[in-house]
């Protein structure tokens, strides 16, 4: 058996007898010595001369962009993890101010979040570099489907409420962005969101989808409440910080569902 078929083997069993996110609890520090990001080399006995090269990389493209003069003491570290980031991939541009692009915005969005997960600067900066380029590399065709599958898993549990996002021609203006390019970074907890970003990881981008439809089935009477788009949209926006363990542990719960165990394909 693979050692991916074991773990797997391992999480669905876990799963089955009752014993949900096991694996979950400290997903993105076991991230570190896995190589599901393509983090670490695969033999135990080398991650630690990787970790010194990663650190010594780290420390040497943030160098060079003190030496150049793109960043002080004073810049945003998530900035920082940016134009590094921009600098090793060949995209950083010489104008002054730094220009942002959409995907920039994402890619903050993101390292905002992973900022509160991971403590140490280097593990959080390879961490998100990673994620970024997962998302890119594994999910660039999938993100296209996860509106339409939105809407049909949405169907599938509450009808009516499609009916009055439809009526308050709110459903194509939903926060989509927010949702499935930054990952639901800066709309729900660190605490909780690294739960769903653990799935994500393991190779369903379809848990996202289950996650905007647990938000909007638990906001129904909220959301139903209001008839105007642009007042719908503002409220998934910044959704009350309070229930989202709880939104997320349903929604895994609505991605076994539909989609059954193991589910890593949308």
């Amino acid at each position: 058996m693979s050692e991916d078929s074991q773990r797997n083997f391992r999480s669905v069993y876990y799963e089955k007898v009752g014993f949900r996110g096991v694996e979950e609890k400290k997903s993105l520090e076991i991230l570190l010595k896995d190589d599901r990001l393509g983090i670490l080399p695969p033999h135990q006995e080398s991650h630690s001369i990787m970790m010194e090269y990663r650190r010594e990389q780290y420390q040497d493209v943030h160098h060079a962009l003190q030496v150049i003069r793109f960043i002080s003491e004073t810049t945003p570290k998530i900035e920082v993890f940016l134009l590094m980031y921009h600098l090793e991939t060949g995209k950083l541009s010489q104008c002054q101010p730094y220009p942002m692009e959409p995907e920039d915005d994402c890619f903050l969005a993101i390292a905002s979040t992973m900022e509160e997960i991971v403590d140490d600067d280097v593990d959080c900066y390879w961490l998100i570099r990673n994620f970024v380029n997962h998302l890119d590399s594994k999910f660039k065709d999938s993100k296209l489907q996860l509106h339409k599958a939105f809407e049909h898993y949405l169907s599938l549990e509450d009808s009516r409420l499609v009916a009055h996002l439809k009526a308050s021609s709110a459903l194509e203006k939903l926060p989509y962005d927010l949702w499935f390019k930054k990952c639901f970074a800066g709309c729900l907890s660190a605490s909780s969101l690294q739960r769903a970003w653990d799935k994500l990881v393991s190779g369903s981008c379809k848990i996202l989808v289950f996650v905007a439809v647990e938000i909007l089935l638990t906001y129904k009477l909220k959301v139903m409440a209001l008839n105007n788009s642009e007042r719908i949209n503002t409220f998934l926006e910044k959704i009350p910080e309070d229930n989202t363990d709880s939104i997320v542990s349903k929604a895994i719960d609505l991605w076994h569902k539909h989609c059954g165990i193991p589910a890593h394909s949308i």
